[in-house]
């Protein structure tokens, strides 16, 4: 027998709604540490305190409203000021708020309490990436997005992870106390991963205080949530938290790149392993403005393609990738890439595309250019 159409609706109806409701979490997460619990817990006490507070106000209301409606035909009471009841309706207030600041600042003297830290990174928020520096352990570098590009103009179907995959995650220890110092190059940025119960901004000129002791190893993802320019959605936060054991071979590892990126600084390289290299860093810093094929997006972001500055003197260049453009969103590179990675990028963009200058940018030509500009100010 066929069902009505009004039937199936709601046949389809209940099935979104159970769909949706089985799918949603209103509620804060409980986190991975031990001030995420506590600003859970604080959540809970001060939303089940209004909750009571709600059902009681709302109680007696409806009570006056049915016991004293206008068909019982009753005589409202005549006073003025009643002494009693404004003394209940100041401390009873009174008392609330004082329950409630009670394990509000416990909780935030806790969440402030940087001090006697066993790591301390520095992280700065770049349009649109972040920077993570170990301080005093000469261990640096950048996370970008490694989102595909296809995903993110609907060619692909969406990841697990769409959005909140990286190429260089923050790594970690597991039970030390990790103190943040967080700050910006260019724009506000804000850094927040909601199971660490952290959430600061990055100011330029500023430097912010947090920190974080995780309890278990796992993979913890966030995102910026400060609106920071045409591609605020595309710099994720990732953290990974090790074992002690772990982190001390990872931080080794850091250690040993670190410094055979110095070596490749005087390596002799030649012109395919330099547009190989500068493929990579280009697609990583570049495309998103630039564009893979070189066109750009003017007049925001001039093409690459056959422009003066590709096709011209390597010098200026140079200069550009390495200082930016003032009054540009042309970001410096200088200090956010090796001269390694900036002698590749601008091989790669003298020869992608059909601007085939023929010409080769090696690491100690961007290290002469770094000094020149040094011994001249």
């Amino acid at each position: 027998m066929s069902r009505h159409p009004r039937a199936w609706m709601g046949i389809g109806l209940c099935s979104l709604f159970g769909q949706a409701q089985a799918a949603w979490d209103v509620n804060m997460r409980s986190g991975a540490t031990d001030v995420s619990r506590s600003v859970f817990d604080l959540h809970m006490t001060i939303f089940w305190i209004c909750v009571i507070i709600g059902v009681l106000v709302f109680a007696v209301m409806f009570w006056s409203m049915f016991a004293h409606r206008r068909s019982k035909r009753l005589e409202s009471a005549h006073f003025h000021e009643n002494t009693k009841v404004e003394v209940l309706w100041t401390i009873i207030p009174l008392l609330i708020l004082v329950g409630m600041a009670v394990p509000a600042t416990r909780t935030l003297i806790h969440i402030y309490d940087s001090s006697e830290s066993d790591v301390d990174i520095q992280i700065t928020g770049y349009q649109w990436k972040w920077h993570y520096k170990y301080l005093g352990e000469d261990v640096e570098f950048f996370s970008n997005l490694t989102t595909p590009r296809d995903q993110i103009n609907n060619v692909a179907p969406k990841g697990e992870h769409y959005l909140l995959e990286v190429d260089e995650p923050l790594v970690i220890p597991v039970g030390a106390k990790v103190r943040f110092l967080i700050t910006a190059a260019d724009v506000i940025h804000s850094w927040w991963v909601p199971d660490l119960a952290v959430k600061k901004d990055a100011i330029p000129g500023f430097i912010n205080e947090s920190w974080t002791r995780v309890e278990q190893p796992g993979i913890y993802r966030g995102q910026c949530t400060e609106l920071c320019g045409k591609d605020h959605g595309f710099m994720p936060v990732v953290v990974e938290v090790k074992s002690q054991e772990d982190y001390a071979a990872w931080l080794g590892e850091k250690k040993a790149e670190a410094a055979k990126i110095a070596e490749l600084t005087s390596k002799d390289w030649t012109l395919e392993e330099l547009v190989e290299r500068g493929e990579k860093v280009y697609q990583t810093n570049c495309s998103s403005c630039h564009q893979a094929n070189g066109e750009g997006l003017p007049p925001m972001f001039p093409a690459l393609k056959g422009s003066p500055i590709a096709t011209g003197e390597a010098a200026a260049h140079i200069g550009i990738v390495v200082n930016g453009k003032k009054g540009s969103s042309m970001p410096a590179f200088g200090p956010q890439l090796s001269e390694v990675d900036i002698s590749a990028v601008v091989t790669y963009e003298r020869h992608a595309w059909g601007n085939d200058t023929g010409d080769m940018v090696t690491p100690k030509d961007v290290l002469d250019f770094k000094q020149a500009e040094e011994a001249s100010q």
